[in-house]
């Protein structure tokens, strides 16, 4: 082979291979997540100042995008969206974590923090006969199935994360 055409292989691939990266559409980046930060017995939910753990039912978590590593914690799913509904919260927070109450009982002494997921991927039970810190509260499942299994058994009507408002509250 020319020299020539080998150096213009070569460019090829290198112009192929940048033109493919910057082409991508981030997954990686999408993907990427916080981890849960443990729930600890003196923990206050950054809404209301309750004690997180000493109430049933699914927890919350909200990074916001201007301070990093910083989580605001919440004694429920109804507490967090209270917070993230909020016009100025909603465009600064980055990521959400709720409970997955599939896989966690409902109840205050069950909390692990092994169980958190997406919130903007769940599914929501709202209306339920279950409470949590400050009463009514969504019950948070990383399955549709589960969510309308739950709705079923305890009442409530299931929502997206998109279709939670005040109203919903």
């Amino acid at each position: 082979m020319k020299p020539y055409k080998f150096l213009t292989l070569i460019c090829s691939l290198v112009l192929l291979s940048t033109a493919l990266i910057a082409c991508s559409d981030n997954t990686e980046k999408k993907q990427m997540l916080h981890q849960a930060v443990a729930m600890e017995s003196a923990d206050e939910c950054h809404l209301c100042g309750m004690l997180i753990t000493r109430f049933d039912g699914p927890k919350g978590e909200v990074f916001r995008k201007e301070q990093g590593d910083k989580v605001f914690k919440f004694c429920s799913t109804r507490d967090m969206f209270s917070y993230y509904l909020d016009p100025e919260n909603t465009r600064n927070v980055s990521q959400m974590l709720v409970h997955d109450m599939s896989k966690m009982p409902w109840g205050s002494d069950s909390i692990d923090d092994k169980y958190f997921i997406d919130a903007k991927s769940a599914w929501y039970v709202v209306g339920s006969e279950k409470t949590g810190a400050m009463g009514a509260t969504l019950a948070s499942f990383s399955q549709q199935e589960d969510a309308k299994a739950f709705a079923i058994e305890f009442g409530g009507k299931v929502l997206s994360f998109n279709d939670i408002n005040f109203d919903a509250l």
